[in-house]
């Protein structure tokens, strides 16, 4: 009993020390520089349910879904604009029916909520939908419908089916298409051709590149996150788990990307 009440005790005197120390990390990024765009890769929620003994994994992403509401509350605090969350990729899609059609419910049970009267935030999905099952697909199409006329809030992306290689392979099959349609030939395409002509695009067409990109799970690697998008991005990499990641630690990552210098190349 007495175990159990120092445990509580430690647990309550390290929140409020943890609240504290968020309080003044977000005054003292008052007036720095910060992104516009954040992309996030919402890794881990599997490897976090295993290691808190849940028997189904998709229990972890239930939690990591909580976790992406409140992460978009931190970014509207912050003033971001523009936030895309990867919350499955192509190769995801390959995991055997047991795993992947839970996944898929609990994604369009994200989105429904997102979409949900008295949310600010205008949801785009960028991916292939079209190899998403049906009704889920339908259900997503119907999320970003119902926000499209939102402000106040940040513009979200939900990558979804989505993978960077397909985003370029589908964005030059559009300007070819584009360009057939209009009557110009292979060699007149290719002598002008430019990437601007490419980003026109791409799922992200008329919106800024992520000046900030983070990925939780101690993986440091893009994985095909963006991959044309990022190459002037900075990355932050979180060594716990996407359902671990707190207040506090996007407001270090606000930090760090303030810190740095950005060059661009030059």
């Amino acid at each position: 009993m007495a175990a159990a009440l120092m445990a509580g005790l430690r647990d309550k005197v390290r929140d409020l020390l943890t609240s504290v120390y968020s309080h003044r990390l977000a005054a003292s990024l008052a007036g720095k520089a910060r992104p516009r765009h954040v992309g996030v890769i919402v890794d881990g929620n599997r490897r976090w349910a295993r290691e808190m003994g849940y028997v189904d994994p998709n229990d972890g992403h239930r939690v990591g879904a909580e976790r992406i509401k409140e992460l978009l509350r931190w970014c509207d605090e912050a003033q971001i604009e523009l936030v895309t969350l990867w919350l499955l990729s192509t190769d995801n899609l390959s995991r055997p029916p047991s795993e992947l059609d839970p996944l898929l419910q609990i994604i369009e049970d994200l989105a429904t909520e997102l979409a949900e009267d008295g949310n600010p935030w205008r949801l785009r999905m960028m991916g292939a939908l079209d190899v998403i099952p049906g009704p889920h697909a339908t259900a997503l199409k119907l999320a970003e419908e119902r926000t499209v006329q939102r402000q106040g809030g940040a513009q979200v992306n939900l990558a979804i089916g989505y993978g960077g290689r397909k985003e370029i392979a589908d964005a030059v099959r559009s300007l070819l298409q584009e360009h057939a349609r209009a009557g110009s030939t292979l060699e007149e395409l290719a002598s002008v051709l430019d990437v601007e002509h490419i980003a026109g695009h791409l799922y992200t067409k008329d919106q800024p590149d992520p000046d900030l990109i983070i990925r939780t799970s101690g993986e440091q690697r893009l994985s095909g996150f963006l991959l044309w998008q990022s190459a002037h991005s900075e990355f932050y990499f979180y060594d716990g788990n996407w359902p671990d990641f707190r207040r506090v630690d996007f407001l270090r990552a606000l930090r760090d990307y303030a810190n740095r210098q950005r060059r661009f190349g030059s």
